[in-house]
C-alpha cells in the first residue's frame, strides 16, 4: 500500500507541531545525499467498539529506534517515554480514528557537500492512516532475490539505516518485476536471512523456526510478539537458527512478519507451492492471536498496547509498565 500524505496532516518537526507541508529540509541536506538517517515504523490499531486507537509497543518501538541511532552517532534527546507522550499527542491533534503507521525520522542535518558526517542532528515523527502494506488474505508469492543481505561489517541490517533500504528497495523492485509479491534475501553464507521488509518464520515439523539475529536481520518487535504468543498461547517449540534456501521448499507453513506487514502467509516460494498452497493452521492461528493482541481484544496482552484516547485506560497502562519495571 502506498499511503498518501495529506500536506494537512499534522506532524512533530523541529520541536514543535505543524502542517506536514510545511515541514522541510534543504536539498543539500546531509542525509538525503549520503543516507545518514535512522528510521522506526510504529502500529497503532483502532478499535470500534471501544472507540480507541492503540499503540503498538511503542516504549520497545522507540528505544530500538535510540539505540540504532548510537550507530550513527545521531542523538534524540528525549527519552523513549518522552516520545510515547509526543506520539500521543500527534494522535489527538489528527484526531485519528483508523489504523495508523507512525515513522520516526532521526538524522544528519548539516546543509553541505562532504560524505564525514558532523553532530548537527534533527528528528521527526509523522503519522499516516494506513491500510494493509500487504495484500495478503489469499497469501503471498515470494521469490528469493538475486541480490544478497548487507553484511553487519557494511551497514548494519539490525537498524533501521536509511541508507541499507537501497537493499530491500532493489530486492523488491526484482521481486515485482519477477511477478512476486515480496522479495526472500539470502545473506552472504547463502542462508535464509528475511523479507524485503519483514522477518521471515517458517514451520517444519511441529517447530517454529526463524534466522537468529546474527544472520543479518532486523531485530523485529513483531518478530518477538510473535514468538511470545506462539511461545505461551500454542505451546510451539521455538528455534532460533540458521536455515537453507531449500528449506522453504519443503516446509509445512512460511510467513513474514513486520510492523507494517503484520503477519503475512507465504504459499508459494520460486514458483513453488508452499505444502497445498493454502495458509497453514498455525499461521491462521498467530494471524488471529496478533490481530485481537494489538487491538485489545486480550486483556493479558494490554501491556503491549498504549491507549490514545481514554485516560483511564493510559492509567492502566501506565501502571502495568511500572510493575514491568519493578520487577525485571
Amino acid at each position: 500500500m502506498k499511503a498518501e500524505a495529506d500536506p494537512n496532516l499534522i506532524v512533530y518537526f523541529g520541536g514543535q507541531y505543524m502542517p506536514l507541508g510545511e515541514a522541510r529540509v534543504g536539498i543539500l541536506t546531509h542525509a538525503l545525499h549520503y543516507g545518514t538517517g535512522v528510521f522506526e515504523g510504529i502500529r497503532a490499531h483502532w478499535n470500534e467498539s471501544e472507540q480507541e486507537l492503540f499503540l503498538m509497543r511503542p516504549l520497545e518501538h522507540y528505544q530500538r529506534w535510540k539505540d540504532n541511532c548510537g550507530i550513527l552517532r545521531i542523538d534524540v534527546p528525549p527519552s523513549a517515554k518522552e516520545l510515547c507522550s509526543i506520539t500521543v499527542e500527534l494522535m489527538r491533534r489528527n484526531a485519528f480514528r483508523t489504523n495508523v503507521y507512525i515513522r520516526p525520522l532521526a538524522y544528519k542535518c548539516a546543509e553541505r557537500v562532504g560524505v564525514s558526517p558532523d553532530d548537527e542532528d534533527a528528528f521527526a515523527v509523522i503519522a499516516l492512516p494506513f491500510g494493509e502494506y500487504l495484500h495478503s488474505e489469499n497469501g503471498l508469492h515470494a521469490g528469493i532475490s538475486s541480490w544478497r543481505r548487507i553484511e553487519d561489517n557494511a551497514i548494519p541490517a539490525r537498524a533501521k539505516i536509511c541508507g541499507a533500504y537501497v537493499n530491500s528497495a532493489l530486492a523488491s523492485d526484482e521481486a515485482k518485476r519477477n511477478g512476486f509479491d515480496e522479495a526472500i534475501f539470502l545473506n552472504e553464507s547463502g542462508h535464509v536471512a528475511e523479507g524485503a521488509t519483514c522477518n521471515l518464520f517458517m514451520v517444519r515439523k511441529g517447530q517454529l523456526l526463524t534466522p537468529p539475529v546474527t544472520e543479518n536481520v532486523l531485530e523485529g518487535i513483531t518478530r518477538d510478539s510473535v514468538i511470545e504468543l506462539a511461545r505461551r498461547e500454542l505451546g510451539m517449540p521455538i528455534s532460533e537458527r540458521a536455515i537453507d534456501r531449500s528449506e522453504l521448499y519443503v516446509c509445512d507453513e512460511l510467513f513474514l512478519t513486520g510492523t507494517a506487514v503484520g503477519i503475512a502467509p507465504v504459499t508459494r516460494v520460486d514458483h513453488r507451492p508452499v505444502k497445498d498452497a493454502g495458509i497453514g493452521p498455525v499461521t491462521h492461528k498467530l494471524r488471529q492471536l496478533y490481530f485481537d493482541a494489538t487491538r485489545g481484544h486480550l486483556p493479558e496482552y494490554r501491556k503491549w498496547l498504549l491507549p490514545i484516547y481514554h485516560p483511564q485506560h493510559e492509567q492502566a497502562w501506565n501502571s502495568i509498565r511500572q510493575e514491568e519495571m519493578h520487577t525485571t
